[in-house]
Order: C-alpha cells, then sequence, then structure tokens
C-alpha cells in the first residue's frame, strides 16, 4: 500500500545525501592545492538503488542523513569535474525537493477531501 509517509521519509533522505555529497564536493574544490588532501565523495547508489527494498530503506534511514564519504586517494581533483557534479548534484537536489513538495500537496489533498 502506497504511504505518503514513508515516501517523505525516502526524500528526505535522498536530500540529506544531496545536501551531504554538495559538501563534499565543495570541500574537495576548497582544498584541492592543500597538501595531503584526499578527495571525498559520497556514492548514492549505494542508498537510493535500494530505496525500493522496506529492509534496505530501513538500514538507510539508520544511517541518517551523514553518510559515510568515500576517500579516493587514487583521484586528483579537477575542479572542471567538482563543478560539474556540483551541478549535477543541483539538479538531483531540485528534483526531490519538487517530489517532496508533490507529496505535501498530495497529503493535504487528502485531509481537505477528509473534512
Amino acid at each position: 500500500m502506497y504511504s505518503p509517509l514513508d515516501s517523505m521519509g525516502k526524500v528526505e533522505l535522498m536530500l540529506d545525501l544531496v545536501a551531504q555529497r554538495q559538501l563534499a564536493l565543495g570541500s574537495n574544490l576548497a582544498n584541492m592545492h592543500t597538501p595531503g588532501y584526499v578527495r571525498r565523495d559520497i556514492d548514492f547508489s549505494e542508498y537510493l538503488g535500494s530505496m525500493n527494498s522496506p529492509l534496505e530503506t530501513k538500514l538507510s534511514q539508520k544511517l541518517g542523513p551523514s553518510a559515510i564519504m568515500e576517500e579516493r586517494y587514487q583521484e586528483e581533483i579537477r575542479p572542471d569535474k567538482e563543478l560539474i557534479e556540483m551541478q549535477n548534484n543541483s539538479i538531483l537536489y531540485s528534483m526531490a525537493a519538487r517530489r517532496m513538495s508533490n507529496i505535501i500537496t498530495e497529503m493535504k489533498t487528502v485531509i481537505n477531501v477528509g473534512k
């Protein structure tokens, strides 16, 4: 059965992950000339790819908004790549925010119809 509250939790998780990734990408740009700095990133596939499974969704929710950032020792930090990834991330955030807005609208409609 469809539950807006379940969907809301999934979208909230996505918004949190995207925000954390934006911080990681910004940190990469800010520290690209810092000696010994290691590039960081978040792999969405291990979180978002499993969002259809109730068990894996619960696990993702337990992890909370602070996803584990992968440190990538082999990768050099390229400003063009980081900026492109930040733009892609921004698009994902906009999509998730729009989905959250739609869920809230659906819930308002159900409440108003029930009156």
